[in-house]
């Protein structure tokens, strides 16, 4: 996605890729808790220019192994649209945050986009479905 923007009749041209970060939060965290956790980079990630796409929650699921002693974790995704400048910072709030387990970043191609907007497609028709046959 391209973007122009104009400062003093000079022409910058943005371009705006798209992430997706999963992040573990510990288990120990009440839903209120963890709510807030989530509120927090999703403020972060608005506040810094970042248009957030799509969003899941995953819930409460065992570990592979443990981390920090826990077996479990509570998994949340976040889909955004960035010019990728603030994926650093965004990343440091995360080691910086005892809440978070692990996190991990990553920048999707074109068809990992449209892999994605498939899946929503495919879950969104699943639910109409659902509701239709009650």
């Amino acid at each position: 996605m391209l973007i122009k923007s104009s400062s003093n009749a000079n022409q910058i041209l943005q371009i705006m890729n798209q992430y997706e970060t999963v992040f573990i939060m510990t288990p120990v965290l009440s839903d209120k808790q963890m709510k807030e956790a989530v509120k927090k980079y999703q403020d972060y990630l608005k506040e810094k220019g970042a248009e957030i796409v799509h969003e899941e929650y995953w819930g409460l699921k065992k570990l592979t192994y443990p981390i920090q002693k826990k077996t479990s974790g509570f998994y949340h995704l976040i889909e955004f649209t960035n010019n990728g400048e603030i994926i650093r910072d965004f990343e440091v709030a995360f080691k910086r945050d005892e809440r978070i387990l692990r996190f991990l970043t990553v920048k999707l191609d074109k068809h990992a986009i449209a892999y994605n907007e498939k899946k929503r497609k495919k879950a969104k028709e699943k639910v109409t479905e659902e509701v239709a046959s009650k």
